[in-house]
């Protein structure tokens, strides 16, 4: 790639006037050798599975093996379909969408990792939603989704996108970034509008630790996830209204990095720590162990 940092990725599609998605995907074909139609249509291919993740969240058994999780989706759905939301339609559909997909996740079903399973309903939350409301075409949302993989691709090379490395912070943080970023991409907002976007949302997720419950991408990877799809919502916003991270995003990024690396290794999915090792954390994975499905 012909960019390392966030800063060279928005100066880079400035200097030949393409959006973030399109710079990509020029940038996946250059390092790759496949023709641009090839790599579009691979990349569509993963947008029809996110599609049928969400689908498959809102109408299916989507109970995890271990039985803890399942069915909060259509809950929220249910909850949303009464009016009764205190975010409103599109935050509210985001969010349930988020939550579908993560339960799909957990219930062993096909997602796409954005970046990674644990952080899956993010991206596929805030695009299917937004798509629906704006009426963006499934091309421009296949682009958006060449925007989020230019931006993880930065983050994964200067700091983490593993949970095991760098805590939570650096799955749903970084899926936040990602997505926030591709949404101000797809809607029309500047290079630098979308890399705004992306420091604004891991500023939000500083510190994230990972504390799985009995080691399972269930509790409280979840709920993160639907409200991660917040957060790249209002991250969106902001960049949009002119807002700026006054802190640059390539430093916000080195400052996960260190906050990551400083992380103790209980707080880093190894349900050593944090909600895994409260009482009713410890009791479910005892009961588990003894238990096992």
């Amino acid at each position: 790639m012909n960019f390392r940092t966030l800063k060279q990725l928005a100066e880079l599609a400035e200097s030949r006037e393409l959006s973030l998605g399109r710079l990509m995907l020029e940038e996946q074909c250059l390092e790759s050798g496949e023709d641009q139609d090839v790599v579009f249509a691979q990349m569509k291919e993963y947008y029809e599975i996110m599609k049928k993740a969400v689908h498959q969240g809102l109408h299916t058994d989507t109970t995890s093996k271990s039985g803890l999780t399942g069915g909060d989706a259509r809950k929220m759905r249910s909850y949303r379909d009464n009016g009764q939301s205190m975010l409103g339609d599109h935050a509210s559909l985001s969010m349930t969408y988020a939550l579908a997909v993560s339960e799909v996740n957990a219930s062993m079903g096909r997602i796409i990792a954005t970046p990674t399973a644990g952080s899956c309903g993010i991206i596929p939350g805030v695009f299917i939603s937004s798509q629906e409301r704006f009426g963006w075409t499934d091309e421009q949302m296949v682009y958006g989704l060449f925007a989020s993989g230019a931006i993880g691709y930065v983050i994964a090379n200067n700091s983490f996108i593993s949970g095991a490395e760098g805590g939570c912070q650096a799955e749903v943080g970084s899926a936040i970034g990602m997505a926030a970023g591709a949404l101000v991409d797809i809607q029309g907002g500047s290079p630098a509008q979308a890399i705004h976007a992306v420091g604004l949302a891991l500023k939000n997720t500083l510190g994230l630790i990972c504390d799985p419950v009995a080691g399972l991408v269930e509790i409280p990877c979840i709920v993160r996830n639907g409200f991660g799809a917040i957060t790249a919502l209002g991250a969106a916003d902001m960049a949009l209204a002119g807002v700026r991270s006054v802190i640059p995003s390539d430093e916000v990024v080195q400052v996960m990095l260190e906050v990551g690396s400083a992380m103790p290794e209980s707080l880093r999915e190894t349900a050593g720590g944090g909600l895994a090792q409260t009482p009713t954390g410890r009791k479910i994975t005892r009961d588990l162990q003894h238990n096992p499905s």
